[in-house]
């Protein structure tokens, strides 16, 4: 009778460690997975990784990148132009509507630097994709 609760406590042990291991990876998968990572160098032309952030920005302080390239399709949502990347299902706003305005529905090529803070890009340029 010992034996067989010693069992039952063991693969009890066993399960729960397996449960709170799986769920670590996925919440793992999850905070990967929704970083944006379809930003170019636009000298380079190769995909880059999003940079780290080693710690939170201070209050008021706005955190940006380097100028990168952004691809996607030029979108409305709530009355303003944003550019919606179909492959990681992000988007970014877009500081200047007046440049983005006559690309709207088409795919572009938006040259700019990422306001970590607010997901906004701020435009150098803007091309579109042929």
């Amino acid at each position: 009778m010992t034996n067989f609760l010693m069992r039952i406590l063991l693969a009890l042990a066993i399960t729960l460690i397996a449960v709170s291991l799986m769920s670590s990876a996925r919440a793992q998968e999850a905070s990967e997975a929704s970083a944006p990572i379809s930003r170019q160098s636009p000298s380079a032309g190769s995909q880059q990784s999003p940079q780290p952030r080693a710690e939170s920005p201070a209050a008021g302080e706005v955190q940006t990148q380097e100028v990168l390239a952004f691809t996607g399709r030029v979108v409305k949502v709530r009355n303003l132009f944003v550019l919606q990347d179909a492959t990681t299902k992000v988007s970014y706003q877009l500081d200047d509507q007046s440049k983005v305005k006559r690309y709207f529905g088409k795919q572009v090529k938006v040259t700019g630097k990422l306001e970590m803070n607010s997901n906004t890009i701020h435009i150098d340029s803007i091309e579109p994709l042929s």
